[in-house]
């Protein structure tokens, strides 16, 4: 088939995902499983569809190898966030190609990647490949909230169906620049989410005699100030210096590269942050419900992430440190993610190769991705080598902004080549023995 027609093929297929609605939630992501089967199915591809309960399906297809060489999954998620109309100006749920861009919500997470992946592995159904080892195509569900619909599921009940030994999923693909170093960002990690609450105590009472009772929330001044001022547990991280070093930087401090550029390259500011170490961000307070009550318990919430190989018990050390001799109480109230895949592998080593066809000259920058994706399930469960990457030639400044935000939309010549990088990455690795 032609590449104008692969093209035209995605471009197609990606509307129709978007057309149907998957908000999550509720998700209903049933349809969108049902429309990728039927879609497969033209291609000679019987795919299989299991959830949880039967609105939320999750589809799975596979294109046997011949068993002596490692299997790879094309992975992405079917459902999408909220989209306020008011703020579109186009119909977010249109699927409406205007202007070289296919337009709605999802476009560009993920249901962009979702297409072109297919789309690769269906063109791959009909030449009739055959690789060293399986190839897998999964849209699932429950990416975006999370609840138990989705993968992780998947990984629980059917482990046989998802089980693999390498991974493409979102999280990278980004252009990144310093000075004439060009390079694109591969997603080898996330952070743990490991958000945690600090609480207080004193004695409630009327609001009109405060001096009767104790204020819990004003014993959480000093520790909301000391919070902010202490300083963040660290991890010196091989990807880092690699990331440096595909960049051109690796003779710089990272801390004084970051704080140098964050004014004219902040996206490149961005990348490096979340290498550093651990973040801390104050995002909530519970007390009184009531205006006339003075509240004897009162809360403060923090979110945090800390890199793959630290540990919640850095975080609670240095916390407690920070807040010696005030009175208060500490949990945890989040762990999820952390996990990590090296970049010395055979994957990476395929994306590498397929960088000149991107962009001449350009390299792979390993990143640690500050949010949470799929990719953990798969490592978490079966020891999965899982990358973030699709390619993207979009100013990533717009894309970032676009994603959960209004008239999100993505290139047609993005998705082109992002079916021609899938291509590549199933071929090379179907050759590995």
């Amino acid at each position: 088939m032609l590449e104008h027609d692969l093209r035209a093929e995605t471009a197609k297929l990606l509307a129709d995902l978007i057309r149907i609605d998957t908000t999550n939630p509720p998700g209903n992501e049933t349809p969108a499983a049902e429309h990728l089967a039927t879609y497969l199915a033209e291609s000679g591809v019987e795919a299989t569809l299991r959830g949880r309960v039967p609105e939320r399906a999750n589809l799975v297809a596979r294109l046997p190898g011949t068993g002596d060489g490692p299997s790879l999954m094309l992975l992405g998620h079917t459902d999408v966030v909220l989209a306020d109309r008011s703020e579109w100006s186009v119909e977010p749920f249109s699927g409406l190609e205007r202007d070289g861009h296919i337009w709605g919500r999802g476009a560009l997470d993920m249901k962009g990647q979702v297409a072109a992946e297919a789309v690769a592995f269906a063109t791959l159904a009909r030449e009739g490949w055959t690789g060293a080892g399986d190839l897998i195509y999964c849209a699932v569900a429950d990416e975006e909230v999370g609840d138990g619909w989705g993968l992780p599921w998947l990984t629980e009940h059917h482990p046989d169906l998802v089980r693999a030994d390498y991974v493409v999923n979102e999280g990278g693909g980004e252009r990144i620049t310093n000075g004439e170093h060009v390079a694109y960002t591969v997603g080898v990690g996330e952070k743990q989410c490991s958000a945690f609450a600090v609480t207080t105590r004193g004695k409630s009472g009327h609001a009109s005699v405060p001096g009767a009772a104790d204020n819990a929330l004003l014993k959480l001044i000093p520790v909301l100030e000391r919070i902010d001022r202490m300083a963040r547990p660290s991890r010196d991280l091989p990807e880092l210096h690699t990331f440096l070093r595909s960049i051109g930087a690796e003779d710089d401090d990272p801390r004084r590269l970051m704080e140098r550029i964050r004014g004219q390259n902040p996206l490149l500011a961005e990348m490096i942050e979340p290498m550093l170490g651990a973040t801390i961000a104050p995002t909530g307070m519970t007390a009184s419900t009531k205006i006339n009550v003075i509240p004897g318990r009162a809360q403060l919430r923090c979110d945090c992430r800390i890199l793959p190989g630290m540990t919640q018990a850095d975080i609670e050390a240095a916390v407690r440190e920070a807040l010696a001799g005030l009175e208060y109480e500490f949990e945890f109230i989040e762990r999820d993610g952390g996990t990590m895949s090296a970049p010395a592998t055979p994957l990476f080593a395929a994306i590498e190769e397929f960088l000149p066809e991107i962009e001449p000259g350009a390299t792979a920058a390993p990143v640690i991705c500050s949010g949470f994706t799929d990719s953990h399930w798969m490592r978490g469960a079966f020891g999965s080598v899982a990358y973030g990457f699709m390619p993207s030639r979009m100013d990533p400044m717009l894309s970032g902004s676009l994603v959960h935000s209004a008239d999100e939309r993505i290139p047609l010549a993005d998705l082109d080549l992002a079916v021609r990088c899938f291509l590549h990455l199933a071929r090379a690795m179907g050759e590995v023995a």
